[in-house]
């Protein structure tokens, strides 16, 4: 990651860059603010609660301030789970941050692992999850990705009929296709 001149935190390069097979990889957009990022992953399920209290310390360094806030700042990370979830939304609803609906925070969520994917930042194990087959897929990338993401790694064989080699080149070629699309998600 780098900063741009107006101090904003990006993702990617600056221009398209090539990747092992050839092709050229697009651009990356800018990331979103962490709060509202993290608003999209916890529709989706995709966010550990115990994070969320320094995430909202770092909201409130970064200038950030609301009391909800302050009060999830102040949770430990063992607080109960309800308390940081109700902190959480509470600090949502003060910033004006909405929550998405859960089929679009899904398809971003997927969309971000491919991404990560495509970054090297997750391996094909962590790939493997039956929490995708909830993806409402709404185009071809979408369905061509998940289709190669079974339920659990060690079953890859026997439900997809590839060996691992096959398996990543394919999950590659796909997630890399999915990034080329626009993106849904925040501020997208």
């Amino acid at each position: 990651m780098s900063d741009s001149a107006d101090g904003t935190e990006r993702t990617g390069s600056p221009a398209a860059t090539d990747v092992p097979d050839g092709r050229t990889a697009p651009v990356t957009a800018p990331a979103p603010p962490p709060l509202v990022e993290a608003a999209w992953l916890y529709r989706a399920g995709e966010v550990c609660l115990e994070e969320l209290p320094m995430g909202a310390a770092h909201a409130l360094a970064a200038g950030w301030d609301t009391p909800s806030l302050r009060e999830l700042a102040g949770l430990p990370r063992r607080a109960v789970a309800a308390d940081i979830r109700d902190a959480f939304v509470a600090a949502l609803e003060e910033l004006g941050i909405p929550l998405p609906d859960r089929p679009l925070s899904l398809r971003y969520a997927l969309r971000r692992l491919a991404v990560r994917f495509a970054a090297g930042e997750v391996g094909l194990a962590g790939t493997a999850s039956d929490e995708w087959a909830e993806v409402e897929a709404e185009t071809a990338e979408e369905r061509a990705f998940l289709a190669l993401l079974p339920s659990c790694a060690c079953c890859v064989a026997y439900t997809l009929g590839l060996d691992d080699k096959e398996w990543e080149v394919q999950l590659r070629a796909a997630a890399q296709d999915l990034i080329a699309r626009p993106a849904v998600g925040p501020g997208l």
